[in-house]
């Protein structure tokens, strides 16, 4: 037979394996980033939504991809479907099987597959086709997906298997003349032995009880109790766990035994035929059966992604090279999307001369969480994923991502939570560049305050000479003001309610965030006598500039209420001014409406005047003919 080796468009596809995502990173730092922003968890939630194991084992494996091009491609590809999918279009991805391992071991010449493996195959196909007629339907809404489809082998496989066998595994009689021959000669057989064993058994009497025919070491037996041996020649295949009865082959069934066992060995040989003709009849084709296989699970993974996108109302971001600026619009935490949680949108963005920004603001605030939410959907937006972004996203594509979340404490590796991450600082600054993403948290803490500042301002000028893309947390004064006068580093914040001491989770760019600690801890209820003596303590520009970011926030809390008022007042005048103008408009109908009355009222007269006349001319003339 011809062999249907398809030709490869790039998409790698193998006879026995599945393409992987491409991926241009390198370093070792790459998997423990991704493990710290828990990229591995993110992916498991967009698998969920894909409809089979090779689907879901696709989206599992994809890793973010410094190809332009390509990110750009499978971004595409998702949203294609996620239009499909919104216009109500029934097509679907199907639950293909995993075949893998069965087209691997068609490569053994000579090796007969099992009849699951063959009814594996046969659904396969069939889904196959089913996917393929889907992929043909859709081709003028969808080009990308369309895309995908390949030539399928010939559907007769999967009727030669289904005529061949039964749903449960079972070969069929008529599979073959052979076998349909061998099949009537073992219940032929079998027939005439069982009548031939029963007549022996009716011939002991009272003595068998209710004992039956039965079976033992592949031969036809009958019970016979120990007492009554004497009365029945031939071969003991076995006896009871008591003892008691024995399991007797008498002669008169020996032959007929032979004749059987030879039936059931043809029958044999002839099953093993059925499978063999089958198997090589789906070996030349193990390569088209690969492209199939491959067409489904690719069907099935933009599936799994436009359904990650639709669940987080997500739309395809702008895909830029590293160069360009980071925006993000109503972005949000993709796994606090996932689980229904009402995470508060955040919109960032770095101009072009903006590389770093510095979060500052109290604990519990939601910093940490938005340094996660950016790694995660630049990452997810890497690997092909539509994360939770609004229109107006720009993404710049990353050669590495350096991330430093958490505490690294070892203690069998005498290891501290300050030494941890300095290690982690150490490599970030061998071997971050202008293309790499950088996320740290809490830069600058566990140590001596001034030191630790000394510490982390060098590491973000450092960065920042580079080009880098960083985004870190800290509560350190002295970045804050370094963050105030240094070219490419910019403040952030995540909003507090003054009032309520509880965060907002609103972000807000330009302006460091207040470290609320002592009034947190009057809410608490520390005394004040204790918390003067704090205030005393503190340092003369961090009160200084506690007292100005107070009086900001006061600032900008009365000018909110102010544009809120003008709002109210605003929405307040634009409903007067409508009731005006629908009384305007109300008042000119009703000026038009009278006009017209008069005008029918002038016309009306003028009628009943004439006719006034006529009639007083007519009597007039009558009498003066009656003179």
């Amino acid at each position: 037979m011809k062999d249907d080796r398809p030709v490869n468009k790039d998409r790698g596809v193998s006879a026995t394996g599945v393409a992987g995502t491409p991926s241009s990173f390198s370093g070792v730092s790459t998997p423990a980033a991704l493990d710290a922003l828990e990229f591995e968890v993110a992916l498991d939630v967009v698998a969920r939504h894909a409809v089979s194991e090779i689907g879901a084992e696709s989206v599992r494996s994809r890793v973010p991809s410094g190809s332009v091009d390509w990110v750009i491609s499978e971004l595409a590809t998702a949203t294609e479907f996620q239009r499909l999918l919104d216009s109500g279009d029934p097509f679907r991805p199907e639950a293909v099987q995993d075949i893998r391992a069965v087209l691997e071991s068609l490569e053994i010449e000579g090796n007969v597959l099992e009849p699951t493996e063959l009814l594996a195959v046969g659904a396969a196909s069939e889904a196959m086709r089913n996917v393929l007629a889907g992929l043909e339907r859709i081709a003028a809404e969808a080009p990308r997906l369309s895309s995908l489809a390949v030539e399928l082998p010939q559907s007769a496989i999967g009727r030669s298997i289904d005529r061949a066998l039964d749903p449960d595994g079972a070969v069929k009689d008529d599979a073959s003349p052979e076998l349909s021959r061998a099949r009537r000669g073992v219940r032929d057989t079998r027939a005439r032995l069982v009548a031939l064993l029963e007549k022996q058994m009716r011939s002991l009497g009272q003595s068998a009880g209710h004992a039956e025919v039965t079976l033992k070491s592949g031969r036809y037996v009958i019970p016979v109790r120990r007492d009554d041996r004497d009365r029945v020649r031939g071969i003991v295949h076995g006896e009871s766990s008591s003892g008691t009865t024995l399991f007797v082959e008498p002669p008169e069934a020996v032959e007929l035994g032979n004749e059987l066992n030879g039936w059931e060995s043809e029958e044999a040989r002839a099953v093993l035929a059925v499978l063999r003709d089958l198997t090589e009849m789906i070996r030349p084709h193990r390569f088209g059966l690969a492209a199939g296989l491959e067409m489904c699970r690719c069907v099935d993974d933009a599936y799994a992604r436009a359904r990650f996108a639709i669940e987080c109302d997500s739309t395809q971001p702008q895909v830029v090279d590293r160069e360009r600026a980071l925006c993000i619009v109503r972005g949000a935490h993709p796994l606090l999307v996932a689980a229904g949680e009402n995470a508060v949108p955040f919109d960032l963005h770095l101009s072009g001369d903006e590389h770093t920004l510095l979060v500052s603001g109290p604990n519990a605030g939601g910093k940490t969480v938005l340094l996660k939410a950016v790694g995660l959907i630049c990452s997810m937006a890497q690997s092909g994923i539509i994360p939770p972004v609004g229109k107006g996203t720009s993404l710049p594509i990353y050669g590495t991502f350096f991330v430093d979340i958490g505490d690294h404490q070892s203690i069998a590796a005498s290891l501290s939570t300050f030494s941890a991450h300095v290690a982690a600082l150490r490599e970030i600054l061998e071997r971050a560049d202008g293309a790499a993403l950088v996320l740290v948290d809490e830069l600058g803490g566990g140590t001596d305050p001034i030191e630790g500042a000394a510490l982390a301002g060098a590491t973000l000028l450092s960065l920042n000479d580079r080009a880098c893309t960083t985004v870190a947390t800290t509560h350190l004064t002295e970045l804050k003001e370094l963050a105030a006068k240094t070219e490419g580093v910019v403040n952030g914040s995540l909003e507090f309610d003054i009032e309520t001491l509880a965060p907002t989770y609103q972000f807000i760019k330009d302006r460091p965030g207040r470290s609320f600690g002592l009034a947190i801890a009057r809410r608490l209820g520390v005394p004040d006598d204790v918390l003067a003596r704090a205030e005393e303590l503190q340092p003369k520009e961090a009160r200084s500039l506690e007292a100005m970011l107070a009086d900001l926030e006061q600032r900008e809390q009365q000018l909110r209420q102010r544009e809120e008022q003008v709002s109210l007042d605003a929405a307040r005048l634009a409903k007067e001014s409508e009731a005006v103008t629908r009384l305007r408009e109300t008042l000119d109908s009703r000026d038009l409406e009278l006009a017209a009355r008069e005008k029918q009222a002038e016309r009306e007269g003028r009628e009943q005047a004439r006719r006034f006349l006529l009639d007083a001319r007519r009597r007039v003339e009558q009498a003066l003919g009656v003179a």
